[in-house]
């Protein structure tokens, strides 16, 4: 749901001092709409869920439950309303175990929407008919009842110091495990590990039953409770893709600027993995590790300082300002980044006839491997940087970010990256003392056993991470963090979230050590970083959203963007593409509730770039890209389809979910589905329709695979019932008369057409890796004129309609228009008008009687950040 108003946020903290001990009115009780009786679980008495449920397992209704919850008012008392909808599953053993696994029971022959974690950091969507066709790791399974018109949700949830997740059985039966993370903590028996909740509406489902658990559990907020950060509709850029770990002052500040030459100067960026100081185990441990390229190269190293590292260190004020950083050879990084890669690869394919033909005399490859390195090396040797003088301009992250934001005005925004534990294997004991830090085994969970291979895990695994006691969890962020803002630095990208579960042996297992350490991150966050500026990343498992997620309001809902498969596959371009939207679409629907979802950058210059930027343009957060240095490497044609002059963006007002015939689709690989997601604009809404198949996850395999007999056309049908208009409670109809048809804008031919709920659907065929954006505007009459009119705004913009700020009815014969931006302005007029205006003066238009099409130009007017005022008089 979209964040409350600041009135409103501001009376809901005053709410808040006080927990609120339920219930605090006398809701009228209902029956439940759940009962289990004679190894049945049905729903309103009538439909079977589950089958075969054990005698152990327990149900109790929501109602039964005592509460104490800090919940804004307008929450619980929604929630009580529907407390009649769901309750809790729980099970008794004989004997205490930090692991325990039990039936709830089995369902066979009904469709179901899930989501399961593939990797320790990432979830993505299944579907299936039985119980045993989910995955392992669920997070949640919606079961489609239509026999009652209705949609039940089975979420597993957090009791005490265990953690549950839903694993497949035999025969159709569902696997609820719980683990604590720790054999010092053991229990035998839960009443609550486990939500059901049933609703007629999938979306208020997922809303209803989320809004109980903030209720229940009090551990979280929802995403309607917190501010966003500042991020949230800008333009931004950050520095992975571009150079990976080779990022640099030079680097960045040439980056920025080619958006700027190119006309849309970044709002935000992010310098992402590279500019910390880190080091290894064994080497000198004040002393920064060098010369890292590639992502993986810095996985076993542990951070050794706060401050920036000597790359950064060594900037001078004022250094760029009257250069521009014109030293900088901009294809450098992409130059160093390709001998990286052909040195690793070398050393892969050495390690893999290592590996199966035992051969360790490879002269011609260990030649190879010699020659690239030193080919690597003297490229980082050739570098000179400006360091400037010293002077009083100072020096470091400081004086670099004052600089950057002396000569790019428009660049608010600057976030840095940085691992949940400091770095990705923690922090050297032996350097931030006060810290306690100990290196601790990394312990994988059982119940990620049947999960994709990952590098990052395994290397880990290798080292173990350097983990801060967690009694000085609040000291490390507030340590970080404050020297962070100190030297100009707004926010943080935080990655590598899950690795808590792993190295919880000691301390209370992984419930307790998340606990600890998210509450010392969330008093960090509102004392440096205004409480809002955090992305988190790598976070896509319960644990996350039930505990680390009262201050946090954004975080990432995909995997990593891939320009390429890093397996090999060369279709790996176009199929990964598509993996990428089915992630964000589908994991929107639960992490929504309680964050704003980010679909991660992607890159301008890619062969799917069009692809990309038209999901991003509608799916309701920042945009932001990961372009390589070098003017080839920019689209500035398509960047301008996503993003203003001034770096902000057209965002719509909702995030962007998937529709209700998507639902329990496959639309990767079943040869037939098109995914198509909706959201909302203040005058209008708006479908995306992408094909997406040709890939997916192999249950046997444990990954991701191409799957080329699937990599095709498909067909389907767009309608204007296809989005939910009932789920965007901000939506507004202005003050003028609806008349029920709405106009239809189809972006990639610029066709505009009629529909209203009794319309036939649109028939659509998409290519592989295709798309096409379909805006949807309420056609406007104007009083006795009859004159029929709607606005789809600036239509060189992906999200045309996001465009439009304002509409008013003036009069029976005249109606204004705010837009923002600069471009082809359309709208459908009925009738020709008598005159246009523009900024109060008038202006030559164009109206085709055959279409109703009326345009014409619109000037970017800096005076009113962007904005200009149309008025129209029939």
């Amino acid at each position: 749901m979209a964040p409350l108003n600041e009135s409103l946020a501001t009376t809901i903290d005053v709410i808040e001092t006080k927990p609120l001990v339920s219930p605090i009115t006398k809701p009228v009780l209902q029956e439940n709409c759940f009962s289990l009786s004679e190894g049945i679980l049905r729903a309103k008495h009538s439909s079977p869920i589950l089958f075969d449920v054990p005698q152990n397992l327990t149900f109790t209704p929501f109602s039964s439950h005592s509460i104490s919850t800090d919940a804004p008012l307008p929450t619980l008392l929604r929630v009580q309303a529907n407390a009649h909808k769901g309750g809790f599953l729980g099970f008794t053993k004989d004997s205490p175990s930090d692991l325990l696994t039990n039936s709830l029971g089995r369902f066979e022959d009904r469709e179901f929407l899930s989501v399961f974690r593939f990797k320790m950091w990432w979830s993505t969507a299944w579907v299936g008919k039985s119980g045993s066709d989910l995955q392992a790791e669920t997070q949640w399974v919606m079961l489609k009842v239509p026999e009652i018109d209705s949609y039940v949700a089975i979420i597993p949830i957090i009791e005490g110091s265990f953690r549950a997740a839903l694993n497949p059985g035999e025969n159709g039966n569902v696997l609820i495990s719980v683990e604590s993370g720790s054999t010092q903590v053991k229990e035998s028996s839960f009443n609550a590990i486990a939500y059901v909740h049933i609703c007629d509406n999938p979306y208020n489902l997922m809303r209803e039953a989320y809004s109980a658990l903030r209720v229940h559990m009090n551990t979280f907020k929802l995403l309607e409770e917190k501010k966003l950060p500042t991020i949230v509709d800008k333009f931004g850029w950050c520095t992975w893709d571009a150079c990976y770990l080779t990022v640099d002052p030079a680097t960045i500040w040439t980056g920025v600027k080619e958006f700027e030459d190119g006309g849309v100067c970044p709002k935000f960026i992010i310098i992402d993995d590279g500019w910390q100081s880190i080091s290894f185990d064994g080497e000198e441990p004040g002393k920064d590790a060098e010369n890292l390229v590639l992502g993986g190269e810095q996985m076993t190293a542990r951070l050794h300082s706060f401050k920036e590292c000597k790359k950064f260190r060594n900037y001078r004020g004022g250094s760029f300002i009257e250069s521009d950083a014109s030293h900088f050879d901009p294809h450098k990084p992409k130059m160093i980044i390709y001998k990286a890669t052909e040195r690793i690869q070398a050393i892969i394919e050495k390690q893999k006839l290592i590996r199966e033909f035992g051969e360790h005399d490879l002269p011609e490859l260990d030649e190879k491997i010699k020659k690239f390195s030193e080919e690597l090396n003297a490229m980082f040797d050739g570098e000179q940087v400006s360091l400037g003088s010293e002077d009083v301009s100072g020096s470091g992250m400081e004086a670099f970010t004052r600089d950057l934001r002396s000569r790019f005005k428009n660049l608010d925004g600057i976030y840095v990256w940085h691992a949940l534990c400091g770095a990705w294997n923690g922090v050297r004991p032996e350097t931030l003392t006060h810290l306690q830090s100990k290196v601790v085994p990394f312990d994988i969970s059982p119940g990620l056993d049947a999960s994709m291979t990952d590098l990052a895990v395994d290397r880990i695994v290798e080292a173990g991470i350097g983990l801060v006691h967690p009694s000085k969890a609040h000291e490390f962020y507030d340590s970080m963090h404050s020297y962070l803002a100190s030297v100009g630095v707004t926010g943080a990208k935080i990655d590598v979230f899950q690795t808590l579960e792993s190295v919880a042996e000691e301390h209370g297992g992984r419930v307790e050590l998340a606990k600890t350490y998210y509450d010392g991150l969330t008093k960090s966050m509102v004392k440096n970083f205004n409480g809002t500026e955090i992305i988190a990343s790598m976070q896509q498992c319960n644990e996350f959203f039930f505990l680390a997620t009262k201050q946090i309001s954004i975080g990432r809902v995909g995997d990593d963007f891939w320009w390429q498969d890093p397996h090999g596959d060369p279709q790996g371009v176009y199929w990964l593409q598509g993996l990428h939207m089915i992630h964000c679409s589908y994991n929107s629907l639960w992490m929504g509730q309680m964050i704003q979802p980010d679909w991660d950058m992607f890159q301008s210059d890619h062969v799917c770039a069009e692809y990309h930027a038209a999901s991003r343009a509608i799916c309701g957060g920042p945009i932001y890209l990961s372009d390589h240095l070098g003017k080839a490497s920019h689209n500035f044609d398509l960047i301008k389809k996503l993003a203003f002059f001034d770096g902000t963006v057209p965002r719509c007002l909702h995030y962007a979910l998937p529709t209700r015939d998507s639902l329990f689709k496959n639309p990767l690989f079943d040869k037939e589905s098109i995914l198509k997601i909706f959201n909302f604009n203040k005058f209008g809404g708006v479908i995306g329709a992408f094909n997406c198949q040709g890939a997916g996850w192999s249950p046997k395999e444990h990954r991701f695979k191409g799957y080329k007999e699937c990599y095709m056309s498909v067909s389907g049908t767009i309608h204007v019932s296809d989005i939910e208009w009932d789920q965007n409670p901000e939506a507004v109809a202005s003050q003028v008369i609806y008349t029920g048809d709405y106009l239809v804008y189809k972006n990639q031919s610029e066709e505009i057409l009629f529909m209203n709920l009794k319309s036939d659907a649109m028939e659509i065929t998409l290519e592989p890796s295709s798309f096409d954006l379909f805006s949807f505007v309420p056609v406007t009459e104007l009083g006795t004129s009859g004159v029929r009119f709607a606005p789809l705004g600036l239509i060189n913009m992906f999200n045309c309609v996001g465009t439009v700020q304002e509409m008013e009815v003036t009069g029976d014969n005249s109606i204004s228009v705010e837009v923002k931006g600069e471009g082809s302005f359309m709208a459908y007029s009925s009738s020709a008008p008598e005159m246009c205006y523009l900024e109060g003066k008038e202006a030559e238009f164009k109206w085709e009687e055959e279409t109703g099409k009326l345009s014409f130009y619109v000037p970017w007017v800096e005076e009113s950040g962007g904005i200009s005022r149309l008025s129209f008089t029939f």
